[in-house]
This record gives C-alpha cells, sequence and structure tokens, in this order.
C-alpha cells in the first residue's frame, strides 16, 4: 500500500481542480508550504490569497468570496482553524450558510512534535456544534482526493479535516465512490461493530485482522462525515452485532463516538466503548509513539471489543 498524508493529497486535488474550475480561490494563513495550498498557488496564482497570520480575516475574506460567486477553500492547521476562527466561521460562514470549505490540516496527536498546543483533539466537537456545517475526515489519500471533489460541488460551508503524517492507502482509486452523508462498510461482521474515523480507520481494520483469529467477526465501518452522521448505518450494524466500538484520533467528548452514542441511545442502545483521547491533551513526541501513549491503536481496540461483548453478554 501506498502512503501518502491527506494534506498532500488535497494540495494535489485541490490544484487540480482550481485548474478546472475559475470560480475556486484559495485562502491560506501563512502556511501554504506545510497545507499543501502550494500546489494550488503554483498553477493559478492569481486565485490564491496569503492573509497572513489572521484567521479570523481569513474566514470573514472568505465569506465575502462566497457572496461574490466564488468557491473559497481555506487552509490553515486545524487548531487554528477551529479555535482562532471559531466566531467568523460561526457568525460570517454558518449563520448566513455561505458556500466556504475549510480544509485544516496537522488534526490530532499525529502533529507529533509541535506538542499540546498544535494538537487540535477538540476540532470535530467545535464544529459539529454549529448548525449549518458538514464535517469531514477522510482515511486516506483517495478518500481526501475524492471528499475534495465532492466538497467543490457541494452548496455550503464544509469542515475537512487533514493529518500531517502519512498513512497507508486503503481505498482503490478506480472503483472507491464518495458520497457526502455515507458510511462505507469496509468489512462485514457479526459480533461487535467498530465505528472508525480518519487515521483510525487503518487501525481498526487491522484489529478486524487480529480479532478473527479469537474467533471475533468484526464489522468495520467507516464514517467520514461525522456530520451529518449515517444514521441509518449506524442503527442497523448495531442492530446486527449488538456491541460497538468507535475510534477516533480526537477526544472522546464531543467527536464520532458521541456522535454514535447519540445516534444509538435514542435509536437502539446497545453497550458501547469509545477509543480516543480520555479528556486530557497532548504532549510531544514521534506520532506512533503518541497514538500508542494514548491508547489509539488496533491492540487497544481489540481489547475494547472484548469488552463491549463481555457486557453484551
Amino acid at each position: 500500500m501506498a502512503n501518502l498524508a491527506t494534506r498532500e493529497a488535497y494540495g494535489i486535488a485541490l490544484a487540480k481542480l482550481g485548474q478546472e474550475n475559475k470560480n475556486i480561490v484559495v485562502l491560506d494563513a501563512d502556511l501554504s508550504k506545510s497545507t499543501k495550498t502550494a500546489d494550488f498557488k503554483k498553477v493559478c496564482p492569481e486565485r490564491f490569497f496569503n492573509m497572513g497570520i489572521a484567521e479570523g480575516d481569513m474566514m470573514a475574506t472568505a465569506a465575502g468570496l462566497s457572496t461574490c460567486g466564488k468557491i473559497p477553500f481555506v487552509s490553515t492547521f486545524a487548531i487554528f482553524a477551529a479555535g482562532r476562527g471559531f466566531e467568523q466561521i460561526r457568525n460570517s460562514i454558518c449563520y448566513p450558510e455561505l458556500n466556504v470549505k475549510i480544509a485544516a490540516t496537522h488534526a490530532g496527536l499525529t502533529v507529533g512534535e509541535d506538542g499540546a498546543s498544535h494538537q487540535a483533539i477538540e476540532d470535530i466537537s467545535l464544529m459539529r456544534s454549529i448548525p449549518n456545517m458538514t464535517v469531514i475526515c477522510p482515511c486516506d489519500d483517495v478518500e481526501t482526493m475524492s471528499a475534495i471533489n465532492a466538497a467543490a460541488v457541494y452548496e455550503g460551508p464544509i469542515y475537512i479535516r487533514l493529518g500531517r503524517s502519512s498513512v497507508p492507502t486503503l481505498n482503490d482509486e478506480n472503483t472507491y465512490k464518495y458520497e457526502i452523508g455515507k458510511a462505507v462498510t469496509l468489512r462485514e461482521g457479526k459480533d461487535v461493530t467498530i465505528f472508525a474515523t480518519g487515521i483510525m480507520v487503518n487501525e481498526a481494520i487491522k484489529a478486524h485482522e487480529a480479532l478473527l483469529k479469537d474467533g471475533i467477526s468484526a464489522e468495520v465501518i467507516n464514517i467520514h462525515t461525522i456530520k451529518p452522521i449515517d444514521e441509518e448505518a449506524v442503527v442497523f450494524s448495531a442492530k446486527k452485532t449488538g456491541a460497538v466500538v468507535t475510534c477516533e484520533e480526537h477526544s472522546v467528548i464531543g467527536g464520532l463516538g458521541s456522535a454514535v452514542c447519540e445516534v444509538l441511545s435514542e435509536n437502539h442502545p446497545v453497550p458501547v466503548k469509545r477509543i480516543g483521547v480520555m479528556d486530557t491533551f497532548g504532549e510531544s513526541g514521534k506520532p506512533g509513539e503518541l497514538l500508542k501513549e494514548y491508547g489509539l491503536t488496533a491492540d487497544n481496540i481489540v481489547a475494547a471489543v472484548k469488552e463491549v461483548i463481555n457486557k453484551k453478554k
């Protein structure tokens, strides 16, 4: 399998889109080399705007451009997009339901050595709490490129969560069909459902293989759209397996785990175990070491699966 960071896939898709659609404009907060919007700048320099370290202003400017028929893609690190730009995203973009795409990179713990100040583990929670906002967290490069293409033709605000580190390619670019709001079943199972998003989808697949050796059949579902979540898919699978584990590189508060629990508590309660950052800040370290330290590995998923299955019994 190839390894490519989702932020790199974003840069590739954006540059291609820019040459195809003259209404696409790109705004960045002085981080274009890191967010990969520099790829767009190379081919469409007249439609690229470096807004400097002024995230709120960047969001408001993007809102204005969208009212003139432009399709703004706005990028910076997730901690600055969701954090420093929150008020403008809420009041200037989502309240009037404007057609702005926020592609935030360097999300989650795998920012690595930059440490807690740069590790956005609350951004999904913040963004999905805003009315009119769609929240997407792709698992690999193929899904990222498809999500960017889908976002470009979708009318309304979108937050797309992207990572710094390389991840394995899980989807076949020739056959994968992406649809906003539709979960993807990657592995069928009958004993437990593992709902995963972003980089944790790969860990969920590894957990599925390990569980098979123990005679446990785990269904793996990729929830690439956190909002609107695919309620039908969540309830259908939970009814089939009777136990659920959620996996995300995000706080367990307000992210995928919370979204799944909200759906199940109202429609079909089953035992649930959430894998994620447990209400704490991150720290500096190599991405792989941090995932292990904070319990975001296939081994942790396997343990959680066995725990919820015992609760089911």
